[in-house]
């Protein structure tokens, strides 16, 4: 009887969770085998190296960052706005915000991962154009509204500010009212 070899999607998930935490360098796959409890042989059953093992990671972050959040909000349903607020509360849910904050990071410094990243964001931005257009005609509006969302739904993680007597959420709800609200026509 042989011994049973850990499933490729837990190197993927450990290696995702190690690059939220700690970026790219925090992707070893001596230290993954530790966080997984098995030995590194099984690694290179799936894998050839950690550079294939890094983009699995990527490929998985990426599906899950735009095809699995653009299905979920097709199935929901809903409004534009509601759809636009589904998918920022998806595509940036604690599950993979770290994850997207730690690419963004290593996006300056790795060219490969620039492109993807402008891939997502592409899509990201697709979306939020195709949903804001259903309420607002001007092209250049449209535009601006949905770098306004993305902007506002990516920079609140790195702002550190107060809000008065509001609180963050409160805040973040008035200015999306605001970025995504229909004008009198």
């Amino acid at each position: 009887m042989g011994t049973a070899r850990t499933p490729k999607d837990r190197w993927i998930e450990e290696g995702l969770r190690a690059l939220a935490e700690g970026g790219p360098d925090a992707v070893r796959i001596e230290a993954l085998a530790k966080a997984l409890g098995v030995t590194k042989g099984g690694f290179y059953g799936y894998f050839t190296d950690r550079n294939a093992l890094l983009e699995a990671v990527l490929d998985t972050w990426e599906r899950r960052s735009t095809d699995d959040v653009l299905d979920r909000v097709e199935h929901d349903g809903g409004d534009a706005h509601a759809k636009i607020q589904r998918a920022g509360a998806l595509t940036l849910s604690p599950d993979l915000l770290p994850a997207d904050l730690a690419i963004r990071d290593w996006a300056r410094r790795d060219e490969a991962v620039a492109e993807r990243l402008r891939r997502v964001d592409n899509r990201r931005m697709d979306l939020l154009r195709e949903m804001i257009g259903t309420f607002c005609a001007d092209p250049d509006e449209v535009e601006a509204r949905s770098l306004l969302a993305f902007c506002l739904r990516i920079g609140e993680h790195f702002l550190a500010a107060d809000h008065g007597n509001r609180s963050r959420a409160e805040v973040r709800a008035l200015a999306a009212d605001l970025v995504l609200k229909r004008r009198p026509t």
